[in-house]
């Protein structure tokens, strides 16, 4: 049971970015992307900031505009997230317990969405946002986390096994590594 688990293709993103504004939006929604499930904490905003900047507001109303549905999804505290989701007018799930498949399934029933295809979710973490959203069959793209000196403890933890999941990649798949641009994310 563990095998399946933790099988390498579990860990490895279908696309890395180095932020979220450098996501082609347009040619997900064309794949057949309904719905966003993106973290919060550092993929978002830093551990140390509680509200959006007005790129990332506006970036939200234009993702909506064309059809896409959004929610936060966070390990997070309830009134954390909810306080940045109301600045961005986006529903959220809260104490998600990433990389489990509670938050995320809880997420795509609220949204209506039951296909697994329809469904990317964008983050940060290996060990929670990759293999959790890998585990259910979604698309899943990685990005830089924004700040990581603001990082938690238990998150600190995380970022050394994801060292060991991207020498594995790197290693047994070297031109994926390359063609995803993973080298830039160690």
């Amino acid at each position: 049971m563990s095998g399946f688990f933790l099988r390498k293709s579990n860990f490895i993103p279908d696309d890395y970015q180095k932020t979220l504004f450098d996501i082609d939006f347009e040619r997900l929604y064309a794949q057949g992307i309904k719905l966003l499930l993106i973290d919060l904490d550092n993929t978002l905003i830093p551990y140390d900031v509680t509200e959006p900047d007005q790129k990332t507001i506006d970036l939200f109303a234009k993702l909506r505009e064309k059809g896409l549905h959004i929610f936060i999804i966070s390990n997070n505290h309830e009134p954390r997230v909810r306080h940045f989701s109301a600045f961005v007018d986006c529903p959220y799930v809260f104490g998600a317990k990433k990389p489990f498949p509670f938050g995320f399934r809880r997420a795509c029933k609220q949204a209506g969405i039951v296909d697994p295809l329809a469904v990317c979710v964008i983050g940060d973490q290996f060990m929670t946002d990759v293999w959790g959203g890998k585990r259910l069959g979604f698309r899943v793209i990685v990005v830089d986390a924004l700040k990581r000196n603001s990082e938690k403890w238990y998150t600190k933890i995380n970022r050394k096994l994801e060292k060991n999941v991207l020498r594995k990649i790197e290693k047994n798949n070297p031109e994926l590594f390359q063609k995803l641009g993973l080298a830039e994310k160690r």
